[in-house]
């Protein structure tokens, strides 16, 4: 095997994501020493612009400086980039272009992590913020597969926006968990089989006890597929 590969975190979008996903990372490297944990750069650059703002209302978009963090991170050192925010990437192939170096597609790596432990699944349930959840990220990933994705209408999901901005201030109580898990209930009972947590602040409360179906975590997924990229496991 080479020479461990150094890991880019995209991040800032928000900071208690990114602070999530440098963790998760640490907890999956094998190690056992300070010096075998991977190397990781973080630009936690909150100053990028709304991703949402741009998308439902024309502002300013954030992918110029979004691959100017990427050019930061490549000169910083590393090898590749993750993103741990999932509106963010309605933005990736033009990022990509400007990108010095590979970015890992947390919608593509949470397609494929489901795919390959339920091959048989029909339609995903998605818990994410308005923008994603609303969007086509998911939604044409796993229409490939012959997949179909729900996600929560009217006021259940404009309840799992306020989740989300509840979590970027900090709160992940009890009456937080609760709104969410009442969402998850509801897209179980309309036939999901299985659930996505396509919003890396709600991935920061979800557990898998609370759900009535299999969840998975599109942050886990991305610190996993963050780490096997380092170690040259793919």
């Amino acid at each position: 095997m080479g020479r461990e590969k150094v890991v880019g975190i995209l991040g800032g979008m928000g900071p208690y994501a990114t602070i999530d996903m440098f963790r998760r990372i640490v907890d999956l490297t094998p190690a056992r020493k300070d010096w075998e944990h991977l190397r990781i750069i973080v630009d936690n650059h909150p100053k990028i612009p709304s991703r949402s703002r741009a998308i439902l209302y024309g502002e300013t978009s954030p992918a110029p400086m979004m691959i100017e963090t990427a050019a930061n991170l490549a000169r910083a050192g590393a090898d590749f980039i993750v993103i741990p925010c999932n509106t963010a990437h309605h933005f990736l192939d033009e990022v990509k272009q400007g990108s010095p170096i590979p970015i890992v597609s947390i919608i593509e790596e949470t397609r494929d992590y489901v795919m390959q432990r339920m091959p048989k699944v029909r339609c995903v349930g998605l818990l994410a913020g308005t923008v994603t959840a609303s969007g086509t990220l998911y939604q044409d990933a796993f229409a490939d597969r012959g997949v179909s994705v729900i996600a929560p209408a009217g006021d259940e999901q404009d309840r799992v926006e306020e989740v989300k901005e509840a979590i970027k201030l900090g709160d992940t109580g009890a009456d937080v968990r609760a709104t969410l898990i009442a969402a998850a209930s509801k897209l179980a009972a309309a036939g999901a089989e299985a659930l996505i947590i396509g919003c890396t602040e709600l991935s920061i409360i979800a557990a898998q006890d609370d759900f009535p179906v299999p969840i998975y975590d599109s942050n886990d997924i991305l610190a996993q597929a963050a780490v096997d990229t380092a170690l040259g496991r793919r």
